[in-house]
């Protein structure tokens, strides 16, 4: 199959679904601004015709539901036509947010590969640490949230490591399963002919395990790196931060700017496909280095 049919067999259904989404957005912000504008026109003493009102619905200014061409020209406003060090500026908000999230992607990253290691080389800790990273997960990153930030505040410690671990707590769990997956992925036919030569254990670890593991390590950063993302918006909330991508929802949802609050969602969500694709890249680049065909 040629180059441009590849790219037109990707490209269509992500379009086909975009338009889709895009229409059943519309119909969602008709449907729910619709009785607060019906309302307004009784009060009003207006009479609208339904042409009008579907108008009306579109372009509130305060909308329960704001229509995605009001979302794009917030973006457009807020990216492009101030200065990116401004602080009314979404890319100096998404710089805030993306730093804590790289920070904590990183400590948990490191974190998550020395809990894979420490699994797949002292079994002990696969029965009595393992089901314990599990059951981790398990609370709430919402209830987590504050109790960090209250605790580390207690011990003057503010600013960007709090979010950090919050990111750190997210983002470890994933890089730790996938690894173990990875590291442990070796066939026992593959494990014996190491063993055959009289290689050491960091032998077959480097030589064996460590580039069986590669292709579980991209694939589980894909995830941590989406994950601590989330984690700094989240540890953003309780912290009453007058920077990032999480102080931009606090305040759009205290002045019903719901506009802003959407605005914001969606530059997290450009800056979260911005990260995966560069570690998709990184992923390709890694497997072509190591011999891995080009798709």
């Amino acid at each position: 199959m040629s180059s441009p049919a590849k790219a037109r067999d990707k490209i269509f259904p992500v379009l086909t679904i975009t338009a889709i989404i895009i229409v059943a957005w519309y119909l969602a912000a008709i449907l729910m601004n619709a009785p607060f504008q019906r309302d307004q026109d009784k009060r009003d003493g207006v009479t609208s015709t339904m042409s009008e009102l579907v108008a009306k619905t579109l372009s509130q200014p305060k909308p329960t539901m704001p229509a995605p061409h009001q979302v794009v020209e917030n973006l457009y406003k807020n990216i492009f036509t101030v200065k990116p060090w401004s602080a009314r500026s979404l890319v100096y908000h998404a710089w805030v947010t993306l730093s804590s999230t790289l920070l904590g992607f990183a400590m948990g990253t490191i974190l998550g590969v020395v809990i894979a290691v420490g699994i797949v080389h002292v079994p002990a800790l696969d029965k009595s640490f393992l089901p314990w990273i599990i059951a981790s997960q398990t609370i709430p990153i919402l209830a987590i949230a504050p109790m960090i930030v209250v605790v580390l505040a207690a011990v003057n410690i503010t600013g960007i490591l709090p979010k950090a671990l919050i990111s750190t707590y997210l983002s470890f769990f994933p890089v730790a399963v996938g690894m173990v997956k990875g590291l442990r992925s070796p066939e026992v036919m593959h494990l014996d002919l190491v063993h055959t030569y009289n290689a050491t254990k960091w032998q077959t670890f480097w030589k064996l395990r460590v580039p069986a593991s590669i292709p579980f390590f991209f694939t589980s950063i894909k995830v941590a790196v989406a994950a601590s993302l989330v984690g700094a918006i989240v540890g953003e909330l309780p912290t009453g931060a007058v920077a990032g991508i999480g102080s931009k929802l606090l305040a759009g949802s205290y002045y019903s700017q719901t506009i802003d609050v959407w605005a914001a969602l969606i530059a997290g969500s450009i800056v979260a496909v911005l990260l995966v694709t560069i570690v998709d890249i990184a992923a390709k680049l890694v497997g072509m280095s190591m011999g891995a065909r080009p798709e």
